[in-house]
């Protein structure tokens, strides 16, 4: 069973509602800097800090050992009306430096300074060497209940709802990068279970590029930039990268998937997340079953195309957290089911001919269907990026009883390697303690000290067995939910430095998502590969693709050397003879529209009715209506006034899923090229629309986006040649109609069928 058919139950859908109307923002239009609105002058009566925002929260107050304080998450923040030191002494003055004199040096004495400064020096931490840039959110997994047959993991039986904490990233680029790059992205999700932490750290591709941990660092190395120059940064378009995966050919199934649209999400929302290895899980009797781990947005799996993506690194380089947050906070909370491929767990550890531990294959889902286990819902933005998104620690090592792990080799060492990365980064071994990491399950770990210890452990008798603090703490058993590894054979086998044999097939996979793609995502496939390839300064690094490629198909090597203007090379495998997978293609499907962004386009003054009408009617859909119009401000601030959130200069195409024309707005005051460049001065002449417009909407158009309009709005249409007829455009004399339709053309994510694949 494919993302595109699991249902939901009628309890998880109200539980969802429920939260919704709780939390439902009173300004319709996220994106407000703080919770109240600010004063022209700088306020100079005291008054207690500001609450967060709707939209946010913090970690929930449990202390460095789980046990809950009972404390309003305003006790983890800073408090009080006037500016103090860190150890709370109040200050009077923070712009001027103790000095002799006020022309004079500064004084060693100033200890407001020295702390301020050395706090400063030593904000930042190492960033993560891998999965550097993120975004993150609070939410709630709820349990359907039907996993109890396979796991004895409490959180999973049924109506359980277990907190949250999600963290979504790109793996290459470094904090500072663009979010809309070509590039995997991590998925990694802590349950705070009554049972401990459970890290389901995965990605949105469900094949990684080796098969082996060891070879971790030779992957990431590659793709990170130019050692020399420290160049390209946050993609694989160049040389380092290309040179290792066509070298190294169990890379190949996981390319192809970074190749494809999946490597460009429209939206942390419509991403699906995979736990990538598989796992062994434990029921009540003693029985186990492997699986694999699945995140099926409930939005469905979009992506942008390649010219959106490169002008939204460059619009907008916090594309995808903006998005996230946004969404969080107009109420339009993104929601994931769980779901759970299962397999015999044979000695072989085999399923239809697939090795379960070869981490670069996937087993379709018309073999073993993904069966839904729970609903996770998004609801809440962190109120400190630093604090949560920054220090959060994943591991897959935080287990809990009824899942363990498997002989997967990436996944053995990445048992070791997560662990060791959070020592490093967040200064010790303490870093379990930080509010985020916090366990929800009591702590009785009998491990002391380090660097950053916040628990003030009791008693005189750190180790076991003692008794002189009474024996405790005692060792549980299974009936006293004790996490006990499954008791799996090991063989007797020779130490060696080997795979299996079933691991050295690299290709037959690859041919498999390739046949399962739909002709236009083929299409975004042979241009990206084009596109990556043809970036590379080496030709044999560019040839030595072009032979990987001829090993998936001949069609897709023969179209990516025209490109290059190379030779195709024949196949040195056979071709292998595989069904596609209908489940592995994100197009063909309706999906909700809850969350998408309308450009609302108005002329400031003669279609302000209907742009009112339109405005509510796109929010009453679950949508948010962002009003663009020629200069910024207040449209009839006398009347019923009408707030522009975008104007021609600072609006651009990437961020709306469709557009809607309500007027044919003239050239504005700054409509001119030496001002703007997107400002065509020649198009404003001939046709009397702003030039900006017409350069938005034509590339909504060209990246496949609904576009609608009535009244004078169909001009700007017919001033870039573009009529009712057009695939995916609406032109009609009502609004609300042109919205219905629209709106319909939206459930199907883009109109492909402006696009003759030739692929």
């Amino acid at each position: 069973m494919s993302e595109k058919k699991t249902p939901v139950s009628a309890a998880a859908e109200k539980v969802v509602e429920k939260v919704r109307e709780a939390v439902r923002p009173g300004n319709e239009i996220p994106g407000a800097p703080g919770p109240e609105a600010a004063p022209v002058e700088e306020p100079t009566e005291g008054r207690e800090p500001l609450p967060p925002k709707h939209d946010q929260r913090g970690p929930d107050t449990y202390g460095p050992t789980g046990q809950p304080t009972g404390a309003g998450q305003g006790r983890m923040a800073q408090d009080g009306a006037y500016l103090t030191t860190a150890q709370g002494a109040r200050l009077y003055d923070t712009d001027h430096s103790l000095k002799a004199g006020p022309r004079g040096p500064a004084l060693l004495q100033d200890h407001h300074l020295r702390e301020k400064i050395t706090h400063f020096d030593h904000e930042r931490i190492p960033e993560r060497v891998v999965h550097a840039r993120g975004a993150a959110a609070h939410g709630v997994f709820r349990s359907y209940g039907v996993a109890a047959g396979v796991t004895k993991a409490a959180f999973l039986t049924e109506g359980v709802e277990t907190p949250v904490f999600v963290r979504f990233s790109t793996v290459l680029g470094s904090r500072g990068s663009a979010d809309s790059v070509r590039d995997t992205r991590g998925f990694a999700t802590k349950f705070y279970t009554d049972e401990g932490v459970f890290d389901l750290v995965g990605n949105n591709i469900p094949v990684f590029f080796i098969q082996d941990a060891i070879k971790f660092p030779d992957v990431i190395h590659a793709g990170k930039p130019h050692p020399d120059r420290e160049i390209p940064q946050a993609q694989s378009a160049h040389d380092t990268f290309w040179d290792f995966v066509t070298l190294h050919t169990e890379a190949t199934h996981h390319t192809l998937w970074n190749m494809s649209d999946r490597g460009i999400p429209r939206s942390y929302r419509m991403m699906e997340g995979f736990g990538v290895h598989t796992f062994r899980l434990v029921n009540g009797e003693g029985a186990t079953t492997l699986v694999k781990f699945h995140w099926k947005p409930k939005l469905g799996v979009h992506s942008l195309v390649w010219e959106e993506a490169q002008i939204a690194a460059g619009v907008d380089p916090d594309f995808h957290r903006r998005d996230l947050a946004d969404a969080i906070e107009a109420g339009a909370f993104p929601q994931w089911e769980l779901g759970v491929q299962t397999f015999p767990d044979t000695e072989d550890q085999m399923f239809e001919g697939i090795d379960l531990l070869d981490p670069t294959k996937i087993v379709p889902e018309e073999l073993a269907p993904v069966r839904p286990i729970g609903l996770m819902t998004l609801n809440a933005n962190p109120s400190n990026f630093f604090a949560e998104t920054e220090q959060v620690a994943f591991h897959v090592g935080h287990l809990v009883p009824g899942i363990d792990v498997t002989n997967d080799p990436l996944l053995q060492g990445r048992l070791f390697s997560y662990l060791d990365t959070q020592i490093s980064r967040l200064g010790g071994p303490n870093f379990g303690q930080l509010p985020i990491n916090r366990t929800h399950a009591p702590v009785n770990d009998m491990l002391r000290d380090g660097m950053h210890q916040t628990a003030v452990h009791r008693g005189v008798a750190p180790y076991r067995p003692n008794s002189l603090d009474g024996g405790c703490p005692f060792l549980a058993g299974a009936d006293t939910g004790a996490y006990i590894e499954v008791p799996v054979e090991v063989p007797a086998a020779r130490k060696v430095r080997d795979a299996a044999a079933s691991f050295d097939d690299h290709f037959s996979q690859a041919r498999l998502f390739w046949l399962s793609m739909s002709p236009t995502e083929r299409e975004h496939i042979v241009d990206a590969y084009t596109f990556e390839l043809g970036k590379c300064w080496e030709t044999a690094v560019k040839e030595r693709g072009l032979k990987v490629l001829a090993n998936i198909d001949p069609s897709l090597c023969t179209q990516v050397a025209a490109g290059l203007g190379l030779p195709a090379p024949a196949a040195t495998v056979p071709l292998a003879a595989v069904e596609p997978s209908p489940a592995l293609s994100q197009l063909g499907e309706d999906w909700p529209v809850d969350g998408r962004i309308i450009g609302l386009v108005t002329d400031g003054a003669k279609d302000l009715d209907s742009v009112r009408e339109m405005r509510r009617a796109v929010l009453d859909a679950g949508m948010v209506p962002l009003v663009v119009a020629p200069a910024g401000g207040s449209l009839d601030p006398d009347g019923d006034p009408v707030t522009v959130q975008r104007t021609f200069l600072t609006a651009r195409s990437i961020e709306f899923d469709a557009i809607l024309l309500a007027g044919a707005p003239a050239p504005a005051a700054d409509a001119y090229g030496a001002r703007d460049a997107k400002a065509d001065d020649g198009a404003a002449a001939a046709t009397g629309v702003d030039p900006r417009l017409l350069l938005m909407v034509t590339e909504a158009y060209r990246h496949g986006k609904a576009l609608g309009a009535w009244g004078e709005g169909a001009g700007v249409l017919e001033a870039v040649g573009l009529s009712g007829d057009s695939a995916g455009v609406v032109v009609g004399e009502r609004a609300a109609a042109v919205l219905q339709d629209v709106t319909g053309l939206l459930a199907g994510h883009r109109a492909w069928g402006r696009f003759t694949p030739a692929v």
